[in-house]
């Protein structure tokens, strides 16, 4: 957003000339925004628009958009571009015109208590950014103001158009403060200030919520006002009257969400908390109150069709535990005693809240109440994840025997819903903590096969409990014959195809090397749902790797076999395809069967380099002699990979499978795959002649970081860099911007290449000047991927002027070219996020390059105006002092970096730095 922001106008790359930021410009672009169908041209507005907001002009046109004559949409960007100038450009305000910029806002905000809400809440917003930043010195007494002139009885809005946007105002209040970018000081000095306002807003809650004649509508804004203003952790003691209020509140059913939220928020303050608990006499007082909001946690009915109120109370749970496990040893106990009960309590409440409702009641639910029902159920599993700090392997045990009793009782028919709600409790917190040395796993590995799976809810949640176990059952392989039939049996069920497959998968990760006796079913079972192609991309990817893990720990003539009946209806489709004229349908099918054998090449690795992190394995199977049968595969289908890319060079979807199936492979295989690497750096040559593509350069990274330096794959490494090096800098010579991919790729193969073997810098067919000339060009990109990736190659190559003496004479050359364009980013052309890159390159030149960068620092900096118009001679002088003398500490040259770009963007000591 803030790049070129001096130089407004640029509608993106290959736009139309850029146009001045006037009110029908930017009205212009808005329709464009919201109504033209064509997806290129609403990201070109969008962007625009961006810069719009960011524009000098922005002062200008904000207010025409807020004319009464214009659309919402219009006056909501009008009031969006007030509130980025005033919280980011806060500096650039002259401080003569605070009063009257103070004085518009409050005008509009009067004039939109009866317009548009969203327009409203903007303006408001923009009005608390500029309260924050004005006190406490400029408006020392802002809240109080606020409040005043919303009380004026001259004002042309009625009485409780009024009392709305002044609640509106104090409510985004606090909300504005907890996310501005203040700095630290800043921030204690505004936190105190507020504070004492508070003596201001209070007062006022109480009697408008208190007042019989208040709309329910004002008693609710004012409940949500006082939840916002407690976040800034009020002392209890002095909101005790307004929650007293909000108490009595609970009565009026239409307020009584806000009621608990503002309650709960209040009380979940970490001071707020401690201070209860503290008042060991009044133990029992707070236990009430705990109890109460364990009844709006329980409160009857689903959520959220029913009711919306228990979620407001989880984070409560948190906070309380938090500040029990908290104290001391001794009082913990004493905490732990009243207070385990509560939590085993709270347990079967939330299972109780996480249970389906009928299957009738169910159906009527529409996908929106569903989606929100699962994100509740996570945040109820991740609530039951934490309080197991707190009840430990007891709760375990408690599921346990609950879901036994369930299970084997004869007197009652249970409900599925009671059984799964059981299951997920147990499943969240087996996801998350290791329970392998739990005592109750195994009778529940030995309840599951028992379950009556009647329902696909219930059938989901045996598959996740399974795939949590998959690590106990690596350590406990006699039980997985209770379970795997199971899974199995559900792969055939497209509506549990997520949760099969990826129990599948982990059992296959986890357990290999007891899976050989079950590897023929499984195959089978797998391979029969691949073909009748019940399950969608995602999981024919996963079900791949799961079968790439459980091939790996068998014999390699198994393995072969296996693979052939695996993999042979694929390559016969291929061959088939491989004839046919490209069309979109046959594309998909190819890009669809090579990403089934790159997936499946991921995993299968029988030289079992993944486990080498784990230490001497006894179960290890031994490293088979010999081929490894994945280069054998790769071999057999070599030829028509090259069929299928001959009449698919030009797509670079299809160009991407291939490449990743060979970049897998060689991820997985490392040296097993050295057969390969002539015939695969051929083929990759030909391929990024034809049509350059950012994928070809990736794999060809690979290569270079594995085979590189061994000399036997030198010469077709060599040839492969030469040849992908020229034809990109062919690239650069039409005109690369187009293209930042292949560029990002391009300087990310450099410097690996250096990294890794700066051997293939010697080559007197590489021109070293050339592609030092496009790396500066690269750094002037605005994708920061590809501005990232070229400071990291002048980051390899700098090091190296000693030892390549065509690096040395290229950085002597042209070194100073670098450097101007480095100080031009430092200086506002690039984003402040890329500062730390640039000061990485600016390190390097003074620490492998001292005497030149001495010499070319003080020219570069010598013109009026460089690197920005906001500089002084001493400033840059005192910067290049500072960069020259620090030739050890690389975080101090990122410090020196991050405050030199501040001063040249005129953000040095303004509120936008604060997070910086």
């Amino acid at each position: 957003m803030e790049r070129r922001e001096e130089q407004p106008g640029a509608a993106g790359a290959g736009a139309a000339p850029a146009l001045d930021f006037t009110v029908e410009n930017v009205e212009k672009a808005l329709h464009q925004l919201y109504y033209d169908p064509n997806i290129e041209n609403k990201n070109l507005a969008q962007k625009w628009l961006m810069q719009a907001q960011v524009s000098p002009q922005a002062w200008h046109f904000s207010w025409q958009l807020l004319q009464p004559d214009k659309v919402p949409e219009i006056q909501y960007f009008g009031a969006s571009a007030l509130h980025i100038k005033i919280s980011r450009y806060w500096s650039d305000i002259p401080t003569d015109q605070y009063e009257s910029l103070k004085a518009q806002l409050f005008t509009q905000i009067t004039r939109f208590a009866s317009g548009s809400k969203i327009v409203l809440t903007r303006l408001c917003v923009a009005l608390a950014s500029l309260a924050l930043s004005m006190m406490p010195d400029a408006w020392p007494c802002a809240v109080a103001d606020m409040v005043r002139l919303f009380q004026a009885e001259d004002s042309p809005v009625d009485g409780q158009g009024r009392c709305l946007a002044l609640l509106e105002l104090l409510t985004v209040l606090p909300e504005e403060f907890q996310t501005s970018r203040l700095p630290q000081y800043r921030k204690g000095l505004v936190r105190a200030s507020l504070a004492v306002e508070c003596g201001a807003v209070f007062p006022l809650l109480e009697q408008l919520l208190q007042q019989p004649s208040s709309p329910s509508c004002v008693r609710q804004k004012v409940l949500k006002c006082f939840s916002s203003w407690v976040q800034l952790e009020v002392p209890l003691q002095d909101c005790e009257a307004l929650i007293q209020a909000a108490f009595a509140a609970l009565q009026d059913t239409e307020l009584f969400d806000s009621s608990v939220e503002a309650i709960v928020n209040a009380i979940s303050q970490p001071d707020a908390q401690r201070a209860l608990l503290d008042q060991v006499e009044h133990w029992q007082s707070f236990l009430a109150l705990v109890n109460m909001i364990m009844f709006c946690t329980g409160i009857p009915g689903h959520y959220p069709v029913n009711e919306t109120t228990s979620s407001l109370t989880l984070t409560f749970w948190y906070t309380l535990q938090d500040d029990i496990l908290s104290f001391e040893a001794e009082k913990q106990a004493v905490y732990q005693q009243v207070y385990r009960p509560v939590y085993f309590q709270l347990v079967d409440v939330l299972l109780h809240k996480a249970q389906f409702p009928s299957d009738e009641e169910y159906g009527f639910w529409s996908s929106d109440e569903k989606e929100q029902f699962r994100i509740y159920r996570v945040d109820i599993s991740d609530t039951l994840m934490y309080v197991y700090e707190m009840l430990g392997a007891e709760l375990l045990s408690n599921l346990y025997d609950k879901l036994g009793r369930l299970l084997t009782s004869s007197e009652e028919p249970y409900s599925w819903q009671h059984t799964e709600a059981l299951l997920y409790g147990f499943q969240s917190i087996a996801e998350t903590i290791d329970v392998n040395y739990s005592d109750v796993v195994p009778g529940l590995i030995g309840l599951i096969p028992r379950i009556s799976i009647s329902n696909v809810q219930l059938a989901d949640t045996v598959m996740f409990t399974i795939g949590a176990l998959s690590e106990w059952l690596a350590d406990h392989p006699v039980m997985i014959n209770s379970v795997l039939p199971l899974v199995l049996h559900a792969l055939g069920n497209p509506e549990l195809s997520v949760s099969s497959v990826s129990t599948l998968k982990k059992i296959c990760r986890e357990c290999k090397y007891d899976l050989p006796p079950y590897a023929a079913n499984i195959v089978a079972v797998s391979q029969d749902v691949l073909m009748k192609q019940i399950h969608k991309t995602s999981q024919c990817m996963w079900l791949m790797q799961a079968l790439g893990f459980l091939l790996s720990a068998l014999q390699v003539e198994e393995i072969l076999k296996n693979l052939h009946s695996l993999i042979s209806p694929y390559i016969q489709q291929l061959e088939k395809l491989a004839e046919e004229i490209p069309n979109p349908s046959n594309k998909l099918a190819i890009v669809h069967i090579l990403g089934l054998l790159s997936n499946l090449f991921t995993t299968l690795d029988v030289s079992h380099h993944e486990d080498d992190h784990e230490g001497p394995e006894l179960r290890k199977l031994p490293v088979p002699q010999g081929p490894n049968p994945v280069v054998v595969v790769l071999q057999q289908v070599f030829q028509l990979i090259q069929k299928v890319l001959s009449k698919w060079l030009n797509d670079a979807q299809v160009v991407e499978a291939v490449c990743a199936i060979f970049e897998k492979s060689v991820k997985t295989l490392l040296d097993d795959f050295a057969p390969m690497v002539p015939q695969l750096c051929e083929m990759l040559g030909r391929m990024y002649s034809t049509i350059p593509q950012a994928s070809a350069l990736d794999l060809t990274r690979q290569l270079v970081h594995i085979f590189a330096h061994e000399p036997a794959h030198f010469p077709p490494i060599e040839a492969l860099f030469l040849l992908v090096t020229s034809v990109t800098l062919t690239l650069f010579q039409q005109g690369p911007r187009d293209h930042p991919d292949i560029v990002d790729s391009f300087m990310q193969l450099l410097a690996q290449a250096l990294k890794r073997k700066p051997d293939l810098f010697l080559c007197e067919r590489l021109d070293v000047k050339a592609v030092f000339q496009c790396a500066v060009l690269a750094l002037k990109f605005p994708e920061a991927p590809t501005v990232k990736a070229s400071c990291g190659f002048f980051t390899e190559l700098l090091p190296r002027c000693g030892e390549v003496e065509s690096v040395g004479k290229v950085v002597q050359e042209d070194g100073r070219m670098l450097l101007v364009a480095v100080l031009e980013a430092i200086g506002g052309q690039a984003s402040r996020s890329l500062m730390d890159c640039f000061a990485d390159i600016l390190f390097a030149l003074n620490k492998h390059c001292f005497s030149l960068l001495s010499l070319w620092i003080k020219e570069a900096l010598q013109p009026p105006g460089f690197p920005s118009a906001r500089l002084s001679p001493e400033q840059k002088d005192t910067f290049s002092q500072q960069i020259l003398r620090e030739r050890v500490n690389k975080r101090r040259v990122k410090e020196m970096v991050k405050e030199f770009t501040l001063l040249c963007r005129g953000l040095h000591g303004t509120d936008y730095t604060a997070d910086y």
